[in-house]
């Protein structure tokens, strides 16, 4: 009987009868592929100190997942956080924390204008793209962490930052829709990273 599958089976080895229908099945899986990139990804990371302070560096990729970027679109408010804790590492205890910093974004979208506007605090920015907002929240240059004499010139010292989406400000009918688990699926957005602090 002959065989009408791309790949049939002959004496035990997988031979391609149609290379047409095999790369056609090719093309047809690549086209079902997402189009773009979903998630978080870093740029540049850096802690450093100064005379006047010690400083985080960062800048990120952000990309929303289609679910989370459609919810903004229909009028769901987005908070976005960053965090950084410098740690000084013992050897005979857990490492003692010495200072936390926090803070956060809101991104809304304006129909009205098809704008997107991005609130830190009380201030606001209006942009005309997701990306440009995206970029307002994903980057920055001396953030203050903590006094340079708060850590030892020593290199044993260490930063935990972390940037995500905090969906714990979601609406409760959606923060019930995610199953009650602050972030399940394409809602899982952020990065978790340990940088040492430089001299």
């Amino acid at each position: 009987m002959p065989c009408l599958a791309a790949v049939c089976q002959l004496n035990g080895h997988r031979v391609v009868r149609h290379p047409w229908r095999a790369l056609a099945l090719a093309l047809l899986l690549l086209l079902a592929a997402p189009a773009r990139a979903q998630g978080v990804e870093v740029l540049e990371l850096a802690a450093v100190r100064d005379e006047q302070a010690i400083r985080v560096d960062y800048q990120l990729r952000v990309t929303l997942p289609p679910a989370v970027e459609e919810a903004a679109l229909r009028g769901v408010p987005l908070h976005f956080e960053a965090q950084a804790t410098l740690w000084n590492p013992r050897w005979y205890w857990r490492d003692e924390r010495i200072a936390r910093v926090e803070r956060g974004w809101r991104l809304s979208y304006q129909p009205l204008t098809t704008n997107w506007r991005v609130s830190q605090g009380g201030l606001g920015q209006s942009f005309p793209s997701l990306s440009e907002a995206l970029g307002a929240m994903t980057r920055s240059a001396g953030w203050r962490i903590a006094d340079p004499r708060d850590a030892e010139a020593d290199g044993r010292h260490y930063i935990d930052f972390s940037w995500r989406l905090d969906t714990s400000q979601l609406p409760r009918p959606l923060q019930i829709g995610l199953g009650g688990i602050g972030g399940a699926g394409e809602w899982a957005l952020g990065i978790e990273r340990t940088v040492k602090l430089g001299p």
